[in-house]
């Protein structure tokens, strides 16, 4: 008895919505007000296609990242140089004066 009640419920407003629409068609101005709301739902749904293709991009972006990571932990060093500083005798330091 609850779903007749809701369905009959729900049945009657639709039926205002419809009549409320039909009304606002016949106002001043309204059509220019439904052409407003037209072009901002074609909006919002080509801003939605480019939101999903920004997703795809972030998911690839990420999947490279971890691969370069990879790579670069799995890639050999370099060779370092030898920074040791070369050693040089004086003959100064081993030949003494005498007196």
């Amino acid at each position: 008895m609850a779903t007749a009640r809701r369905s009959d419920l729900l049945g009657r407003l639709a039926d205002l919505s419809e009549e409320a629409i039909q009304r606002l068609t016949e106002v001043p101005g309204a059509d220019r007000a439904v052409g407003a709301l037209n072009a901002l739902r074609e909006r919002t749904d080509e801003l939605q296609r480019r939101v999903r293709g920004l997703e795809g991009m972030e998911q690839r972006l990420a999947a490279l990242e971890r691969k370069v990571d990879k790579l670069s932990k799995s890639a050999p060093a370099p060779p370092s140089r030898s920074t040791a500083k070369k050693t040089t005798t004086t003959k100064s330091s081993s030949a003494k004066k005498t007196k």
